[in-house]
């Protein structure tokens, strides 16, 4: 069970880490290819210093990976934590709508002014 493979903080870093609009468009880029943090920088209004800040984040939750080529460090993104995500969200789901059909059911068993 996908509960049992992530710790707490690993979880928690995963969801804090995607919980930002920039950070979620890096693991977007870098999941459909690999870029150079140079070339993610150019994309955004904000100091190459920061957008390294963000990809640190990603790499600390281990949602991108820093691959050095050259003198250039590539990012590409890790759609194995992504599915682990997934799963755990699912997860969370399946326990939802269990409850929600248990309370339907009791709901049929006793029908409304008995």
């Amino acid at each position: 069970m996908v509960v049992q493979e992530l710790s707490d903080a690993q979880i928690d870093r995963i969801f804090r880490a995607l919980a930002d609009a920039t950070r979620r468009d890096i693991v977007r880029r870098t999941l459909t290819g690999e870029a150079s943090v140079s070339e993610l920088a150019r994309d955004y209004d904000m100091s190459f210093a920061a957008v390294q800040k963000h990809v640190a984040v990603l790499e600390a939750a281990d949602l991108v990976a820093k691959i050095p080529r050259g003198r250039e460090r590539i990012i590409r993104g890790n759609p194995e934590t992504i599915r682990r995500a997934q799963e755990l969200l699912g997860y969370f789901e399946q326990l939802w709508r269990g409850r929600i059909d248990r309370l339907d059911a009791l709901l049929a068993e006793d029908p409304p002014g008995h």
